[in-house]
């Protein structure tokens, strides 16, 4: 019996590394606060369906992704958040497009927006999803082909995305103060005033974002803008426990969004269709993102997917799915080992050494 105990510790070892990776955590939203998100991702799809520009209308509904930042704060406040979100998703957006043209110049322009991103959400707290959606923006900005004439258009409509949401947020929080029970106001966080300990850290994270990117390009990736994403999803872990539970999320979940990915362009659906399948995947993401990130990635990998690569869905299906998947474990692993450095005890010290003492 005693000889059993080694493999029955070592198994329960084991679980206790799995099981934090399949719990669901009590963190729900309101069903109307999940509704009005999907809805503000959707709606520029709706619109670009009507009039036949769905290309376009993925822009818009990339800027829809700001409903995202909504917190359960007062209405002043929420709409504050908000339209500084906006902002800083029209900035992150116009560097992209403005310096695709030159490979090195873009991953620079990369990294001083994941260091400027990852500076303001640190300072001010900023809960999940935190820096990942600008990083995402500015990444899949980066994928559209270089056209200077183009440049403000391209940022207008985003922004009109970003704006359409932030107007059904207002309606919403009055809708809510007004008719609803489920009105919460919690305070916001407190700043972190640790300003060198962040500079450090955001100027690490930004190094790794801006380095897998330009690391892509040189291994002349098909499309490296997943490579970066991935990177900055990982280095988001709060412990390095923590950033190893989101890489086996991200590659495992990234694997089975793919697989959804996949079957959606093998269907070729219609611009209605599109638009009822972008609710449906926003509606997912919303309930999941705060409960299991690992599920909430499934339903992310295939709506970036059609934000991205929707326009070239009569391609090499079965090509474009492997590219992006394995660009995305080199993400993983990049951010894997950006997370090993910030974590790492003699980094940790050595930002300490550069604190105040109180």
């Amino acid at each position: 019996m005693s000889s059993n105990h080694p493999v029955k510790s070592l198994w329960l070892q084991l679980w206790d590394v799995i099981k934090p990776l399949s719990e669901l955590s009590n963190h729900k939203r309101p069903l109307g606060f999940l509704a009005i998100s999907a809805f503000s991702v959707t709606l520029p799809a709706l619109f670009g369906a009507w009039i036949d520009q769905l290309s376009a209308a993925m822009l818009a509904c990339m800027g829809g992704l700001v409903i995202l930042y909504m917190r359960q704060t007062d209405i002043s406040r929420r709409m504050m958040i908000l339209s500084t979100c906006a902002f800083g998703f029209a900035l992150s957006f116009a560097l992209g497009v403005l310096t695709s043209f030159n490979p090195y110049l873009s991953a620079a322009t990369l990294t001083l927006t994941a260091f400027l991103v990852t500076t303001i959400c640190r300072y001010y707290a900023l809960p999940p999803p935190g820096t990942l959606f600008f990083i995402v923006v500015a990444c899949l900005a980066r994928t559209l082909p270089f056209d200077l004439s183009l440049a403000a258009e391209r940022t207008g409509i985003l922004m009109f995305g970003a704006m359409s949401a932030c107007l059904l947020a207002l309606i919403y929080s009055v809708c809510q103060v007004f008719f609803s029970k489920d009105y919460i106001n919690r305070p916001t966080e407190a700043v972190d005033n640790n300003i060198i300990a962040i500079t450090i850290e955001s100027l690490v994270i930004s190094l790794f974002v801006g380095g897998g990117y330009l690391l892509a390009i040189m291994a002349d990736l098909d499309n490296p803008y997943w490579v970066p994403i991935s990177t900055a999803a990982i280095m988001q872990g709060d412990t390095f426990r923590a950033i190893w539970h989101r890489n086996v999320h991200r590659i495992v979940g990234t694997t089975i969004g793919m697989g959804i990915a996949w079957a959606i362009f093998l269907l070729s659906p219609g611009p209605w269709e599109l638009a009822l399948l972008i609710f449906i995947l926003s509606f997912f993401i919303e309930i999941l993102i705060t409960r299991n990130y690992g599920l909430a990635v499934i339903f992310i990998t295939p709506l970036t997917v059609i934000f991205a690569d929707i326009t070239i869905a009569g391609s090499d299906t079965g090509h474009l799915m492997l590219s992006r998947l394995l660009d995305i474990i080199l993400g993983c692993l990049i951010g894997f080992a950006g997370g090993w450095v910030i974590h790492h005890p003699k980094f940790i010290r050595s930002v300490k050494k550069r604190l105040p003492q109180k």
